[in-house]
Parts: structure tokens; sequence; C-alpha cells
């Protein structure tokens, strides 16, 4: 979930019909710089190319990405970094009306133990909330514990939250940490806001892939800071902490920490 509400009037996008599903805007997102130059891949500006610093890390359980439409094409948003890290990592438009046909079949695999994660702050879904020992639980039990996290701003994530009736069924589970955010491409509301990568990075080291979460920590904070440098015009050098950190386990070609027993989704 993303730090701050959006801007953008949400009546602006097309509301999907009983028939089919909404589309995408027909336009990349236009944020302040989207006219500079930047890497193909990446989507950062050349100036401070992230590609030198992905590395890949595997992860016991999944993470699933519900996004808002107007995620898609933000190059702000962190949601993109925990696929770059863990390649088991599945993205899903968000629809009003049902799901991704996808997401519809994986939800009824029983190999996953899917949580929806959210507050607990409403009283009305109190029986579906569950705490992290419920994911440790499903591990035990030979299942793939997945965090279905909802990727969008907070305003965005509370309506797909309360109008997805296909995730009525799931358990919910709140995050609970005394993380503040380090996240500097938008304004939080409050520190305590995580971003999207933030919040999985979080939940992967409370489940146990520590490794995991730590390959991504690094990659999201070599993320912030490039982001963060080239609006400045700014090139980072010498390398950060992080980034000499991620290039050292490229250059040792440990290219798939993590998990021994990780398992490799659909």
């Amino acid at each position: 979930m993303s730090d701050v509400d959006s801007s953008v009037d949400e009546s602006s996008v097309n509301h999907d019909s009983a028939a089919e599903h909404p589309r995408p805007p027909r336009r990349e997102f236009k944020a302040r710089g989207s006219f500079v130059t930047r890497c193909d891949n990446c989507q950062l500006p050349v100036l401070n190319c992230l590609c030198p610093y992905q590395v890949k890390a595997e992860s016991y359980a999944q993470v699933w990405l519900l996004t808002h439409p107007l995620e898609h094409f933000k190059p702000t948003n962190t949601g993109r970094l925990i696929r770059d890290v863990i390649s088991t990592t599945q993205v899903f438009s968000w629809y009003r009306t049902a799901p991704d046909a996808q997401l519809a079949a994986l939800l009824k695999d029983p190999r996953y133990a899917p949580f929806v994660i959210f507050p607990d702050d409403q009283p009305d879904y109190a029986d579906r909330v569950v705490g992290i020992e419920a994911v440790h639980t499903v591990k035990e039990q030979a299942r793939i514990p997945v965090f279905i996290i909802l990727d969008g701003t907070w305003r965005q994530a509370r309506r797909m939250f309360r109008k997805s009736a296909y995730l009525d069924a799931l358990p919910v589970l709140p995050l609970r940490t005394e993380r503040e955010t380090r996240y500097r491409l938008r304004k939080p509301a409050s520190k305590s806001h995580l971003c999207t990568a933030e919040v999985a990075i979080e939940l992967l080291r409370q489940g146990g892939d520590t490794v995991a979460a730590d390959v991504l920590d690094d990659y999201f904070e070599v993320f912030n800071d490039s982001y963060a440098a080239s609006r400045l015009h700014h090139k980072i050098d010498p390398p950060t902490a992080a980034m000499r950190r991620l290039a050292a386990k490229q250059s040792t070609g440990d290219s798939e920490s993590g998990h021994p027993g990780a398992h490799r989704g659909a």
C-alpha cells in the first residue's frame, strides 16, 4: 500500500461494467520528470540506473500484488521492486466486480494459503483477523503462505478491500511493526505508513524469509536513494553501502539467495 492519497480524482477512471473489466489508463502516468530519459528496464533515470544492483532472492512465502490501475504507470511505485527481487511475485490489476481470472484460479489452489494484508481497525471483519503466527502454521502444513498486498494509495487500498467480494473469505493479516517509512518519493501522511515494498520487506522478515527480506530492503534503499538523487540531477558516487552489498552478491554469483526449500509457484 502506498503511503499517501492520490491527487487524481478516482471518478475519472472508467468504472467496470458487469460485462467487462475496466481498461488501464491509455496514457502513461505523467508525473514530474516524466520526460527524463529513463532506462527501459528499471525505469529509473539513466543517470542512476538500478539494473547493476538487481539481485534475485528466493522466499518460501509469495507476494501477490493487487494493483490499482492508476499505479501501473507511476515510476515511483515500489511494487515492481518486489517482482525484480522475488521471481514468484505475481501482479494482478484490481477490478471491482470480478477478480482477474488467473487470480481467481490461484485463490482456489489448495497449495496456497493467502492472507489479505490490511489494518485491523474496523470491527466488522474482526473475526477474520489473524497474527503472523498463522503464517508459520501454514508453513508447517507444507502450504505456501501468500501475502496479498493492495497496491495503491491508502484511500485506494481501503476501497479495494471493501469492494472486492472475492477477498471476503480470506484471513486478514495486519502488519505490526515499529518500522517507520524511509520512502522519500511521496510525502507520507504518517511515518508509520509504509510503501508497498516496505510492507513486503517486513512481512517476509516476520515470516522467516530473512535473506529475501534483506536483499529486498537493500534494493529498496538503492531505488529510494537513486530516484531522489536523480530528481536533483545528481549522480551517486561513490556507491552507498546497500549498493556495495548488492554488487558483491552479483559479483560472487550469489543471485539466488534465500530459503533452501523455497517453492516456485505457478
